[in-house]
């Protein structure tokens, strides 16, 4: 496709030309941009990988991706692509199921600079934003206000409000709050033209003004609204599902219920008859009639506080049975879990203690919220709601005397009840465990969502789920239901393995006979996630001829070119959209990893189903203004997708599956831009709602790397850490003073690569171990012991900081523990350098020597101590990777961190502490934090007397060796900056943490005194 614009474009409107073509030359397109708009503008084979993906089942590569800084720039793209008909797709967090952020167009991505939040205006509730705002980071901003954007996508964390807009979102909330539309006041836009205006509310009179069919892009616009309310306005009040949860098609049904001023499904009153706002058009229409850049919305009260009530059931069918007079309770949400996802809770280690509460019996659930008043008040409605659902169960309040009755049979067997924050969020995590479970499948079948989120009359869900159920067995396959059955919105993935011919058929059925279920019982193809690849066919099914031809006439109205992101709600006949087609997976696909894994991959498809497992939810993306969490540290700091998990892992499965260059996943470039930034907090392992280990997949690729390409003599070094440690610590002082000779630090950047700003290690001249067998060993005989414990020397504790290693056998002996050290005067090297360094077989045989040593021991009796956190989580975690033997499950089984050994068996509680009068800021290790481990030290810190302030924190940055390398410094910096800011908001006196990095970093922060000590430390200074 040539660049240039044809002699006459409005004689050769797009009729011809298909918009899925490739035909486009890429470097020009750039020049052209970045020479018309202030803006970056990529067309490189990473970025268009990396944006061609989302957290759907399809994948299709971009042309370019552009990241705006203005409305300006916005408007540049757009004029240059019209006249060349080059199609562009706005973009936020690529969060959408649907399929509709991804098409073969010049992405916008608008989360990278235009994510402002512009003003906050209390007393009007309103706020203006930018596109890429996230919902979490403006939630978080109006906090202080007590007032909030109501619509909650369960990735509004992560989610940005463009693609609110986009997908006229809503969340668990819908039945008080309904959907974005219902918020949109006024919206700056960019039209295909690259005109930019303003929508909002409008008379019909002026928009009967404005109409002119002949003239420009907004008068034809106008002419076409205009055309529709006066023509069809009966045809969509017949047509469109009576449901609160439809955003299938474009948004007609409020157009002409505001313009009636007739309420709308669910009972929003849409105002005095004779006006619209034209913004709120715009809700569901996936970026496909206008480019929004600056929206002005209204915002909702927060509530005082809440109530929730657990309803079990002996199945689903009884759950959906009881729906509708549950609704008569008038609560805020009713969410369903069925007993296949009951039972899959069951067996994980993160939500089986969670299921452990339910009632025997218990098949189904229906957690019931209310918003309240006081925490009185929530008794009351929950007292109401049993009395009326669940008359067995005994209520912790009363219910009011006008409680709702119904004549409904009572199907519940027994109800649990949550009105403190913490009870509450245990039974809501058991509602959310639903799609963590289905996405950690790392098989060739996987959980699809295509039809997963049709809308139902509530009252019609129990025939809806019985037909579903036979259309499953039908096409020979299985699904969860789960989610959002008070609005009738049930999420239903059924396991399809779309890489056979086989699997797409069976996609095709499913979506085909749900889709004559769903327009029989009056429901909606889409009550949520939107139309996109997965479901625009079924318009034409769900809406008819007549008002498919009317959004193929809408569409042409805004875009006569059909250049903002095509195929999406609507088709031309030419180019038709098929959810079978542009896949991630399908019956083309074939992976191919090169090499043999050398690490053990306990899952289905082993290393490959890791590589396949990100669905593309941009959990790594989330909290962009905030810190919560371990993932992602260098997109935080960053804000580059390459950066995010997702990022990396959908580039290593395209170089794998034949997207990249064969063998680009081997070459300098991607181990040094894709995995080298991977930092190895290993935080995606607990974060990530697939838990994509992304360190371990790191791990395998450098190695990989190394046996092509060997290794510098930088990884060398940082790999035998252990040996320069005991070399420094036997020539110390000397060694200390080496990297103080006047140009040896820069000499040492130059040659090596190590930064010369940041500080060495110094090494201690007499060892822990020394120290240990001087005093005479432990003070506390075997004999008298209740428990004995080999604490195991580890490099930095035994060569750079003896301190933490004195202070945890004082602390072990006040609590009497008999502490030994092992046999062997050597052992002090788990092997964690050079895994992290990507040198596996060292590693392993390191961990041979340790499993040998130390797996007999425990297998006696001992419990193995380790003091710095990325070395117990060595013993604990990574050495099941590197050996498959029952050896290195009995040590991962008896090793515990110094805290986490103190708090498991409650061995502090024996000790005499003299309170300290301070308060502690504690940040916890990232290793610890993926094995769920960091909050041991909070309790022993607490019980000895301390006031902690534990931060909720990611990565410190400094990474091991990651910090040392010049090449990352500014990187690792930025990272530690997130984490200052935390220290600096804190309420702690002083900080203390674990690990010899996080301490490093913290030693450097700008207030910082001195390097914080360990909390072992801590701990033995509060000793009597």
């Amino acid at each position: 496709m040539s660049l240039e614009p044809s002699a006459d474009p409005a004689a050769d409107r797009r009729a011809n030309y298909d918009y899925r073509s490739d035909d486009v030359d890429r470097p020009a397109l750039v020049d052209d941009l970045e020479r018309l708009v202030d803006c970056e503008v990529r067309a490189d084979s990473y970025s268009r990988q990396l944006y061609a993906t989302d957290a759907s089942a399809y994948e299709v590569t971009p042309i370019a991706v552009a990241f705006p800084e203005s409305t300006a720039d916005v408007a540049g793209i757009l004029e240059y692509c019209a006249e060349r008909r080059i199609p562009v797709l706005p973009r936020g967090g690529g969060t959408s199921l649907a399929g509709q952020t991804v098409n073969r167009a010049v992405v916008l991505d608008f989360t990278r600079h235009m994510n402002e939040i512009l003003e906050i205006d209390p007393e009007d509730r309103t706020a203006t934003v930018q596109p890429g705002t996230i919902l979490g980071t403006l939630n978080e901003a109006l906090s202080p206000h007590d007032v909030k954007f109501a619509p909650d996508p369960a990735w509004g964390d992560k989610s940005a409000i463009g693609g609110a807009i986009g997908n006229n979102s809503t969340g668990s909330h819908s039945l008080k709050y309904g959907k974005t539309d219902a918020y949109i006041e006024s919206a700056e836009v960019v039209l295909a033209d690259g005109t930019v205006t303003e929508f909002g509310e409008v008379t019909l009179e002026e928009i009967d003004a404005r109409a002119d069919p002949d003239g420009d892009l907004e008068g034809r616009i106008y002419a076409e609204v205009n055309r529709i309310l006066e023509e069809e306005s009966d045809l969509i009040e017949e047509t469109y599902p009576d449901l609160k949860r439809n955003v299938s098609g474009y948004n007609l049904d409020r157009l002409v219920a505001e313009a009636r001023g007739e309420e709308l499904p669910g009972g929003e009153d849409t105002g005095e008859p004779g006006t619209v706002n034209l913004a709120r058009l715009l809700a569901g229409s996936e970026g496909t009639l206008a480019i929004v850049t600056e929206v002005t919305v209204s915002l909702e009260p927060v509530p005082e506080t809440k109530a929730v009530s657990l309803l079990c059931y002996r199945d689903l069918h009884e759950a959906m049975e009881d729906v509708t007079a549950i609704l008569e309770h008038d609560p805020a949400a009713v969410e369903v879990l069925d007993d296949v996802l009951i039972d899959l809770a069951r067996g994980t280690a993160e939500f089986g203690p969670v299921t452990e509460i339910l009632p025997d019996g218990t098949n189904a659930v229906l957690l019931v919220e209310f918003y309240a008043e006081d925490t009185d008040h929530g008794r009351e409605q929950v007292a109401g709601l049993l009395a009326d659902r669940c008359p067995d169960a005994t209520a912790e309040g009363e219910p009011a005397d006008d409680a709702p009755r119904t004549d409904a049979e009572t199907l519940a067997i027994d109800a649990l009840e949550a009105y403190d924050e913490a009870e509450r969020a245990k039974l809501w995590k058991l509602r959310k465990s639903g799609l963590p479970i289905l996405l950690s499948r790392t098989t060739d079948e996987k959980h699809i969502s295509f039809i997963e989120d049709t809308a139902i009359p509530p009252a019609k869900l129990p025939e809806f789920v019985e037909g579903f159920e036979e259309i499953l067995e039908d096409h020979d396959t299985y699904a969860s239901f789960y989610a959002h059955a008070g609005p009738g919105v049930l999420h239903v993935r059924p396991l399809v393995n779309t890489k056979t011919d086989v699997g797409l058929e069976q996609l095709y059925g499913i979506a085909d006979d749900v889709t004559d279920l769903v327009v029989e019982l009056g429901g909606s193809v889409s009550g949520e996630h939107g139309d996109g690849r997965a479901r625009t066919q079924w318009n034409r099914k769900l809406y008819g001829e007549q008002l498919w031809e009317t959004f193929q006439d809408l569409k042409t109205a805004f875009d006569p070119d059909w250049i903002l992101n095509p195929g999406q709600v609507v088709f031309r006949e030419e180019h038709p959209t098929d959810l079978r087609e542009h896949l991630r997976f399908d019956s083309d696909y074939e992976f191919e990893a090169g090499f043999e894994p050398a690490l053990e991959w306990d899952n289905d498809n082993g290393m490959q189903g890791m590589v396949e497992l990100c669905h593309g939810c941009g959990g790594c993306r989330g909290q962009q203004s905030t810190t919560g969490g371990v993932m992602c540290p260098t997109y935080r700091a960053s804000r580059e997708e390459i950066t995010a998990t997702r990022g990396r892992v959908n580039a290593l499965r395209q170089a794998m599956s034949g997207n990249l260059e064969p063998e680009e996943a081997f070459s300098d470039e991607f181990v040094e831009e894709v995995m080298g930034l991977c930092i190895g907090c290993k935080g995606c392992s607990i974060d990530c709602p697939s838990e994509v280990d992304m360190a371990k997949l790191k791990a395998e690729v450098t190695h990989e790397y190394h046996r092509r390409n060997g290794a510098t003599l930088r990884d060398r070094l940082f790999a035998n850490v252990a040996t320069l440690s005991k070399l420094g610590s036997r020539f110390a002082p000397l060694s200390n003073l080496a990297s103080k000779v006047p140009g040896a630090r820069k000499l040492l950047e130059a040659t090596v690569g190590i930064d010369s700003d940041r500080p060495l290690p110094t090494f201690a001249q007499t060892t822990f171990r020394d120290w240990f067998e001087h005093r005479g060993g432990c003070r506390i005989p075997e004999v008298e012991a209740d428990r004995k414990a080999i604490l195991y020397p580890d490099t930095y504790t035994n060569y750079s900081y003896p301190e933490a290693g004195k202070a945890a056998v004082r602390v072990l002996e006040a609590a009497g523990v008999h502490v030994a050290l092992p046999d062997d005067p050597d052992l002090c090297d788990t092997g964690r350098p050079a895994f992290s360094k990507g040198f596996l077989e060292q590693a392993r045989e390191t961990a041979v020597e340790n499993v040998e040593a130390l797996a007999p021991r425990v297998a006696d009796g001992w419990d193995v101590v380790v003091i710095e956190p990325s070395d117990a989580v060595m013993f604990q975690s990574d050495y099941l990777d590197l050996l498959d033997d029952e050896a290195a499950e009995t040590l991962a089984s008896g090793t515990y961190g110094v805290c986490e050994y103190l708090d498991t068996f409650r061995l502090d509680e024996e000790i005499a502490f003299d309170a300290p009068a301070e308060a502690l800021t504690y940040h916890g290790h990232c290793h610890q934090k993926s094995t769920a481990k960091d909050h041991h030290a909070v309790g022993v810190l607490r019980r000895a007397g301390y006031a902690v302030d534990p931060l909720d924190s990611g990565c410190c940055g400094m990474a091991g060796s990651f910090g040392y390398e010049a090449e990352h410094a500014s990187m690792s910096d930025a990272i530690a900056d997130i984490l200052y800011e935390q220290v600096t908001e804190s309420n702690g006196d002083r900080v203390v943490a674990p690990g010899a990095s996080c301490r490093t970093q913290l030693e450097h922060r700008p207030t910082a005194d001195e390097k914080p000590p360990t909390p072992i430390e801590a701990v033995a200074e509060a000793l009597e």
